[in-house]
C-alpha cells in the first residue's frame, strides 16, 4: 500500500497533531516552573529539586518506546485521545493533593510523564499524512508542539499567584479533555497507512536493527535532550546563577523554548532540500560555542543572553533535522517504532542534564563543568554525524544519501 496519501486533509491532520502535542507538553512542564517555589516551600536540596523536574522527562522519554510501536499498529486517531485522557488524571492530582510533598510531586510527576510520549504518537501520524518531500518541513511544524512548555513557563507561575496552586493544574485538565473530544471526532489516520501484523516485540527488535535508530538517537539525545534539559531546568540556573526571581526566570526560558519551536520546522526544511548531515554539523557547531562561552558566566546582557539563544536556535533546528533523517531512511511500517526508540534517546539526553548540574552546583558552587560537559558531548556528536552519518551508504533509500 502507498503511504504518501494523495487524498484527505494532511494541513488538518497536522494541525491537530501539533495542538495535541502542545497541550500535552504543556501538561509535561508544569512542574519546571514551580520548582524553585517549591524547593523554597518543602526546603529541598538542588539535586531534589533537578529530580523533581526530571522525573517526568525520564518516564514520558522512556514511554515513548512502546507508545510509537503501538502508533504503527493502532494509528494516532486511537492514541492521541487516548493518551491525553490518560494525562488529566496525573494533572488533576498534583493540582488537588499531590503538591504537599516531595514523594507525593514525585508520584504525580511519574505519571504525568505519560503526557511526553505524545512525540511518539505524532511523528508516525503526520510522516504517513505527507509524501517523502515533504516529510521533513511537516516533521518539523509537528515538532513546533514542543513550544507547549512555553506555555506552561508563561502561565503557570502567573496562574499560581492570581489563584493557588491548584489554578494551572484545573486549567490544563480542562483544556486536555476539550482536545481529547475534539481528536475523537475529526482526526483520521492517512488513507493506505501501512499496518504491521508482526507482535510488537518483534516489531521493536526490528527496529533495533536499524543503523538510522542508533544513529538517529545518539544525535537526537543531544539536540532535543538539550532542548529539554534547558527547557525544564533552565529557570533553576537563572535564578541560581544571576539571582533572577522566578517569574522572570521562567520568562527567559520561555524566549529560549520559544526560538528553539520556530527553528525546528526551518531545520527539517532545509533537510529537505539539503543532507540532514550537513544541517547538524552546523548546529552541532553552534552547541559547543554557546556551552563553552556560557560556561564562564558572563553577564546575561549582551554575551548570555546570545550565548542561550544561539543554543536555542541550533537545539531546535538540530531537532528538527534529525527527524528529517528518520523519515528519509526508515521503513514507512516502522516509522513509529523508531520514533519511538529516537523519541526515548532524546527525553533521556533531557533527562540527565538537569541532574548533573544540580550535582555539580552542590559540589563546586558552579555551573561551569556542567557546560564544559555539553560542549564535550555535543563535539562528540558532531564527529559521529561526519565520520558516519553523513557518509553515503550503497543502497539507502534518502534522497540525499
Amino acid at each position: 500500500m502507498s503511504t504518501s496519501p494523495t487524498t484527505g486533509r494532511p494541513n488538518l491532520m497536522l494541525f491537530l497533531a501539533t495542538l495535541g502535542f502542545a497541550l500535552n507538553f504543556w501538561a509535561w512542564a508544569l512542574l519546571s516552573p514551580l520548582a524553585s517555589r517549591f524547593q523554597a516551600e518543602l526546603d529541598l536540596t538542588s539535586f531534589q529539586q533537578a529530580l523533581l523536574v526530571a522525573v517526568p522527562v525520564v518516564v514520558g522519554s522512556v514511554g515513548r518506546i512502546p507508545v510509537g510501536a503501538l502508533t504503527d499498529r493502532y494509528g494516532g486517531r486511537t492514541m492521541f485521545p487516548l493518551i491525553t485522557l490518560a494525562t488529566i488524571v496525573p494533572v488533576l492530582y498534583l493540582g488537588l493533593i499531590g503538591h504537599d510533598a516531595l514523594v507525593s510531586l514525585l508520584v504525580g510527576g511519574f505519571f504525568l510523564g505519560i503526557a511526553g510520549t505524545t512525540f511518539a504518537v505524532g511523528v508516525p501520524f503526520v510522516n504517513a499524512w505527507f509524501p517523502p518531500e515533504r516529510r521533513g518541513f511537516a516533521v518539523g511544524v509537528f515538532g513546533v508542539g514542543m513550544g507547549g512548555t512555553a506555555i506552561s513557563a508563561l502561565t503557570t507561575v502567573k496562574l499560581v499567584d492570581a489563584g493557588s496552586t491548584a489554578t494551572p493544574f484545573l486549567i490544563t485538565a480542562g483544556a486536555l479533555f476539550a482536545y481529547a473530544i475534539v481528536a475523537w471526532l475529526l482526526l483520521r489516520d492517512a488513507p493506505g497507512r501501512t499496518v504491521p501484523t508482526a507482535p510488537l516485540a518483534e516489531r521493536l527488535g526490528a527496529a533495533m536493527k536499524l543503523r538510522i535508530t542508533w544513529q538517529a538517537s545518539a544525535l537526537y539525545a543531544v539536540t532535543f535532550g538539550g532542548y529539554v534539559a534547558f527547557s525544564v531546568y533552565l529557570p533553576a540556573y537563572l535564578k541560581t546563577a544571576y539571582d533572577l526571581t522566578p517569574a522572570d526566570a521562567s520568562n527567559r526560558m520561555a524566549g529560549f523554548v520559544l526560538l528553539a519551536v520556530v527553528m525546528r520546522p526551518v531545520g527539517g526544511w532545509l533537510s529537505d532540500r539539503m543532507p540532514p548531515a550537513r544541517v547538524l554539523a552546523v548546529t552541532l557547531v553552534v552547541v559547543m560555542a554557546g556551552a563553552l562561552v556560557q560556561a564562564f558566566t558572563p553577564p546575561l546582557m549582551p554575551l548570555g543572553t546570545i550565548a542561550f539563544l544561539s543554543m536555542a536556535a541550533a537545539l531546535g533546528a538540530g531537532s528538527g533535522a534529525t527527524f528529517a533523517l528518520v523519515a528519509q531512511l526508515t521503513p514507512p511500517a516502522q516509522v513509529g517504532s523508531v520514533t519511538g526508540i529516537v523519541g526515548a534517546a532524546g527525553g533521556l539526553g533531557g533527562f540527565v542534564p538537569p541532574l548533573v548540574m544540580g550535582g555539580v552546583y552542590e559540589r563546586f558552587d558552579s555551573y561551569a563543568l556542567g557546560l564544559v560537559l555539553l560542549a564535550l558531548v555535543a563535539g562528540a556528536a558532531l564527529l559521529l554525524d561526519v565520520l558516519s552519518v553523513g557518509r553515503p551508504r550503497p543502497g539507502s533509500v534518502a534522497r540525499h544519501a
